[in-house]
């Protein structure tokens, strides 16, 4: 054959094979390589591949301390024949990752760009929450997969090393999910659904409404062309959640801005935001000094109460309550929070039906639990009242709802505290060295213990009780740390003091201390008991005391009529000689011994497990007050007694 004819069949062969891959079915091949193992999957086709690193300064000897850029691809693939709503993608870091960047999906629980992750994290889809199933969409991979580019910093693993994730997983309720495959920079697996979980039935494309300890609902009332009218309600449904002055915050992830409010407002407003932002570049004729705000993290609180029949900016139900948010239980009408916002949208979603809600849910009190909130979920619209008050409802336009739920404070990120003393015991042992935190400027140890004090040093603030404290350790032959212990940083303290121990019963006394000039009103406070002792609860005496049903062990305590009030710390009387008196409030709790006769206090069961101040769990000490040698009714120490008993068990006595 001529050499010429050689090449021309070489070059059909070529467009063939070229022809053959493009025609393909779930051709991605402007995206991440299809993996094989993905067509054996019935359910859920999760990957990660590491892409790329390159060594970041400052370069460091010791190889565990180098940081490393690094690119990385996951994929979420839907193989079911049903939609996935509201995936949630847990990705396992664990080289001291630092996330810098996310794209086509959003951190879960909210946190801002760049976020530590070295114990893992877990995404969310934006701006489409759900995969639909290929079936329904001619296997469109845009609908059916996403792939999510992550880019970031990582430590320690030097090349050739590879820093892959410990694991991967679905998180969305009803699916079972292997240990993944690992293959040199990629690993992966496929979940699939749980056979023992019950199908629920779902009459709506939307999912149901979640519960969570705080829900916010995202409810779109009007919508046109290129703007909308929304309204949020903000619901508490925790036993013990509290939110004081509430400020919300979230982010506008496609140029959105608020051009009107009622029932808040924002705590920004600076038109020249909005003339230097990428709204005037297409609103060019649009008279921005009304706009409320042009931020991107829009600062949202309530209104006071004197605002709430203004017809302007007032005037809904559930607003202007000074941003209180109260558990039902306490008081039903101050467990809901609402507003409306006025939203103007940019391109391309300029139509009616082209609707997003805000990323990245915020919202925080004054000395108040710490909310984690999750992602903006598409659920079932809601259904309002006709306005005309006929009988009929009218349904929104488009619902979502963000689910917020407590999470204990990391240590010294309190913002209460806990001190502990006892009628057989001289000292009180305070609260910890920086239960609430500390500066790193200053000059005392955070790390040493706190010293134990004299019962009347817990009236004074901490910066003078120095005196105090270190005559007391010389007193009771206590060594002194130099430097010092730091104090407590906290706002709000409070101290259990055990009061006294009879035949039929024995009480307790709880003190609230506020250090801060912020008046509390409505204030609460609940201690968690060890089931031995709460079984034997009697009673609260000066504050409004109730069982909570929904929290074991635990009892729920309020200011009477006239005491809702935890006033903030004054000046004394003579500033230049005595110090600052904070405000106070203290009640006496008793307990009965009829199922627990023999309870032995002076061994700690008297003393709270868990102790809330407005919802904030507070810092506990460290140790328990210990009873004092003269307190054993045969007169001996603790010392000699564990010495007899060694000594008795030496002797095969005590078996």
């Amino acid at each position: 054959m001529p050499h010429f004819l050689w090449k021309n069949v070489l070059l059909f062969t070529c467009l063939l094979l070229i022809t053959s891959i493009n025609s393909q079915d779930y051709d991605d091949s402007d995206n991440a390589p299809a993996n094989p193992e993905q067509d054996k999957c019935i359910g859920v086709f999760l990957t990660y591949t590491f892409t790329k690193r390159t060594k970041e300064y400052p370069h460091v000897k010791n190889a565990s301390a180098q940081a490393y850029a690094f690119d990385a691809v996951a994929t979420i693939l839907n193989t079911m024949s049903e939609d996935l709503k509201a995936w949630e993608f847990f990705v396992g870091f664990q080289h001291d990752e630092i996330l810098v960047s996310v794209r086509n999906a959003v951190l879960t629980n909210g946190t801002d760009f760049p976020v530590k992750v070295g114990n893992g994290t877990t995404f969310s889809g934006f701006p489409d929450s759900d995969l639909l199933n290929a079936i329904e969409t001619a296997g469109d991979m845009e609908q059916i997969q996403r792939i999510i580019k992550i880019k970031g910093t990582q430590f320690g693993v030097k090349p050739p090393g590879t820093p892959m994730p410990k694991t991967m997983k679905l998180m969305n309720s009803g699916f079972k999910c292997p240990e993944p495959t690992k293959k040199g920079g990629q690993m992966y697996l496929c979940c699939v659904k749980d056979p023992k979980m019950k199908k629920k039935t779902n009459t709506t494309k939307f999912l149901k409404r979640q519960k969570a300890d705080l829900t916010i609902a995202y409810d779109i009332l009007q919508a046109y062309g290129n703007n909308y009218l929304a309204q949020v309600t903000m619901d508490n449904w925790h036993p013990l959640g509290r939110l004081d002055n509430w400020n919300l915050t979230w982010e506008w992830k496609r140029g959105e801005f608020i051009y009107s409010m009622r029932g808040a407002y924002t705590l920004k407003r600076d038109s020249s935001s909005c003339i230097y932002s990428q709204a005037a570049s297409y609103y060019t004729d649009f008279d921005f000094a009304p706009v409320i705000s042009c931020d991107k993290n829009p600062i949202i609180v309530d209104l006071p109460p004197e605002r709430e029949k203004d017809k302007d900016i007032g005037n809904l139900p559930f607003c202007c309550k000074n941003g209180t948010l109260l558990p039902k239980q306490m008081n039903s009408s101050l467990s809901t929070a609402m507003f409306q916002l006025q939203v103007y949208k940019m391109p391309p979603d300029l139509n009616r039906t082209t609707l997003h809600a805000p990323q990245n849910w915020k919202i925080k009190g004054e000395l108040n639990p710490n909310y984690v909130c999750g992602p903006p979920v598409r659920v079932e619209p809601m259904e309002f009242p006709d306005p005309s008050g006929l009988m009929s409802e009218t349904a929104a336009v488009a619902s979502w709802q963000v689910g917020c739920n407590i999470t204990r404070p990391k240590p010294r990120q309190n913002r209460c505290c806990v001190s502990f003393s006892a009628y057989y015991n001289e000292s009180v042992i305070p609260c910890n060295t920086c239960a609430c935190g500390c500066s790193d400027a200053v000059a005392c140890d955070p790390d040493a213990q706190a010293l134990l004090l004299p019962s009347e040093a817990l009236l004074i603030p901490f910066r003078n009780r120095t005196a105090k404290a270190k005559a007391w350790a010389k007193l009771k032959h206590r060594s002194i740390p130099n430097p010092l212990p730091c104090g407590d940083n906290c706002g709000v303290s409070i101290n259990w003091h055990i009061v006294s121990n009879y035949r039929n019963g024995w009480s307790a006394r709880i003190t609230l201390f506020n250090w801060k000039q912020y008046i509390f009103k409505d204030w609460f406070t609940a201690v968690t008991l060890d089931h031995d002792v709460f079984i034997d609860y009697q009673k609260v005496y000066s504050f409004n005391g109730t069982i909570l049903n929904s929290t074991k062990h635990t009892v729920f305590m309020q200011g009477l009529e006239g005491l809702k009030y935890l006033v903030g710390i004054v000046n004394a009387t003579d500033p230049t000689k005595n110090p600052q008196i904070p405000g106070k409030q203290q009640t006496v709790i008793s307990f009965t011994k009829k199922k627990r006769p023999n309870i032995k206090l002076s061994k700690g069961p008297g003393f709270p497990t868990k102790v809330y101040f407005n919802g904030e769990e507070c810092a506990l000490p460290d140790q328990l007050p210990i009873s004092n040698g003269y307190s054993l009714r045969s007169g001996i120490s603790r010392v000699a007694l564990a010495v007899i008993s060694a000594f008795l068990i030496y002797l095969g006595i005590l078996l």
